[in-house]
Formats: structure tokens, sequence, C-alpha cells
């Protein structure tokens, strides 16, 4: 498995705090910051909670 590149594009501020802590986990604060994380289940089961609110891109 390789990587993704994981952009937050909208906001959390009406979210419920479970998301607000998943896109925390995954190492994003503001919006328009980019992280790469490694392609396996656990992120991708964080990727799939909160899809609405990010990008995703395989690299």
């Amino acid at each position: 498995m390789g990587d993704l590149r994981i952009t937050l594009v909208k906001s959390t501020i009406k979210c419920k705090e479970d998301q607000k802590a998943t896109v925390a986990a995954l190492g994003l604060r503001k919006i328009g910051q980019t992280v790469e994380q490694k392609d396996n289940a656990q992120i991708r089961g964080m990727i799939h909670k909160v899809s609405h609110l990010l990008k995703v891109e395989e690299i």
C-alpha cells in the first residue's frame, strides 16, 4: 500500500466532537492544510468518517 495526501477543505466548526477529534487525529488543523498518511485500514476508516470535509489523493 502507498501513501495518501489528505487535505482539509471544509471547516469543522459545526461538526460533532468525535468528527473534530478524527480530523485532529489525521493531523489536520486549518482549512487548506495537507498531510501525507500511510494507506492502511485505520486511516481509511478515519477518512470515511469525515469524508465530507476532506479531499483525498493517492500518491
